[in-house]
């Protein structure tokens, strides 16, 4: 079910009316029912798939706790982990692996009949499940925490299901850990009028992000990236600018309606972006980018790779950028994405940071200059690599960004409508700067504090706002489809 549909309308008033009607002892199975049937609306059989890894790490978290045996503790964790990866590889990855594997041995003169095997086993006709990539590494930061002894068990069944399966973060994260989420779905929750408010603004504020916004937005994208040849070059490069402030308003959206519906439930979830076009530098830009998915690799990947396996840090920011390409799909065009942004870093990191200081510190002057300068450069970069996330192929890309130096032409009304261009800079500028002052964890501060008629009036020109420029095309979320 897609937050931005008609039938979520429905459904969300039914959850909230009937949460705070049940008993708080019986409202994890409403709670849990109401998941279920929202993951269920876009593909029924692979709610399976969701119980098979709930089952799957619940019980593995209950032998490891159980025992003081060193060897069982690792093998139980080593089932749950091979468990869920084993279903992301499965259903995600498994053709992809398996064309790759096929371009690898043929440019070594090995012919393999890939064609016929995709035709037997149906291989690239597997479905994608919606937010796999999310509730595996949920379920799967909750089984190594207790393997680590961070967290105890969570003993009751239907509890932990409902930890994996909650519905306003399930599909698209946040990725919650199980010592924050768990507490709160256990805790006696009653009717809390300034959380509702605060819940109802924040999601408000993701439907304008999305419908307004970002969808708005999309329509110029796809025009740019449908013709990568184009003679007319700053079309292009309004394209990728445009896509860029596109996924990051449609993912924030999501994350914002997310967390707007648990605080009317009465629970907090984690803030994903921190405002991150404001980053000074790619190492801060990445603090602030999709902020519970780079917290999940550096507890899991990142620091273990150092403290354990002994990598310097350079090798380990390289490993972990790739699988954050992988994470988000089945293409070596988000490997390469990722893995340029883990070269700025790197070179960020050893070569422009000491050079700056050194520089900074013989002419003072310099650094506001410096600073700018850097900003621009990392903003440029990050833009350019996201050619790559947005294109077909590694191909596709590479003529993108070859047309987007065509500057021969100044033509950038790629829809042959000023207006709707004017109004996608004018709405970049506006949530630019509510999110230099507010960013999205307090921008219901600029209705909450205000005076009722004022309030009023807000709530007035937003109806206003959403009929007039809203794009009622029920896009889904990027980010559905990792």
């Amino acid at each position: 079910m897609l937050f931005n549909s008609f039938e979520f309308l429905y459904f969300l008033p039914l959850i909230v009316i009937g949460f705070y009607c049940i008993p708080h002892k019986f409202r994890w199975i409403w709670l849990l029912i109401g998941s279920y049937y929202f993951y269920m609306k876009s593909e029924p059989a692979l709610v399976l798939l969701l119980i098979a890894s709930t089952v799957v790490d619940y019980f593995c978290a209950l032998k490891i706790y159980a025992t003081d045996i060193q060897r069982t503790k690792k093998i139980f964790a080593g089932i749950s982990i091979f468990v869920n990866i084993g279903i992301l590889v499965a259903f995600k990855y498994l053709f992809f692996f398996s064309t790759s594997l096929a371009s690898l041995l043929e440019f070594f003169g090995i012919s393999i009949p890939l064609e016929e095997a995709e035709q037997s086993y149906h291989i690239s006709q597997i479905l994608l499940p919606v937010g796999i990539s999310f509730y595996t590494f949920q379920t799967m930061s909750y089984t190594i925490d207790v393997y680590r002894g961070n967290i105890k068990p969570e003993r009751h069944l239907g509890i932990f299901a409902l930890y994996v399966g909650y519905f306003p973060q399930l599909v698209a994260g946040p990725i919650e850990r199980a010592s924050t989420l768990l507490p709160q779905l256990k805790k006696k929750v009653t009717i809390n009028i300034k959380n509702i408010e605060q819940g109802l603004i924040m999601m408000a504020w993701g439907f304008f992000l999305k419908i307004v916004v970002a969808d708005r937005l999309g329509i110029y994208v796809d025009e740019a990236y449908a013709d990568p040849e184009s003679p007319h070059g700053f079309s292009l490069i309004l394209g990728a600018i445009f896509f860029m402030f596109q996924i990051y308003y449609d993912f924030s959206a999501y994350t914002t309606i997310a967390i707007g519906t648990a605080k009317i439930l009465g629970v907090d979830l984690m803030q994903n972006f921190n405002r991150p076009i404001f980053a000074k530098n790619s190492s801060d830009f990445w603090q602030r980018w999709h902020i519970s998915l780079m917290l999940w690799l550096k507890d899991y990947i990142y620091l273990p790779l150092i403290n354990k396996v002994k990598l310097n840090k350079l090798t380990a920011t390289l490993i972990v950028f790739f699988i954050v390409g992988l994470w988000h799909g089945a293409n070596w065009t988000f490997v390469v994405w990722s893995m340029l942004n883990a070269l700025l870093i790197i070179l960020e990191v050893s070569i422009v940071k000491p050079s700056k200081k050194a520089l900074i510190a013989k002419f003072k002057f310099l650094e506001f200059f410096l600073n700018k300068i850097h900003w621009f450069f990392g903003f440029a970069y990050f833009l350019i690599s996201l050619v790559f996330f947005r294109s077909s192929s590694v191909s596709s890309a590479i003529l993108y960004i070859k047309s987007m130096f065509n500057l021969r032409s100044l033509h950038i009304n790629l829809l042959n409508n000023y207006l709707e261009l004017f109004l996608c800079v004018l709405f970049i500028i506006i949530v630019q700067i509510i999110h230099y002052y507010k960013g999205n964890d307090k921008v219901y501060e600029l209705v909450l504090d205000k005076p009722k008629y004022r309030k009023w009036l807000i709530c007035f020109a937003y109806i206003l706002v959403i009929v007039l420029f809203g794009i009622n095309r029920q896009n889904s979320f990027i980010y559905f489809q990792f």
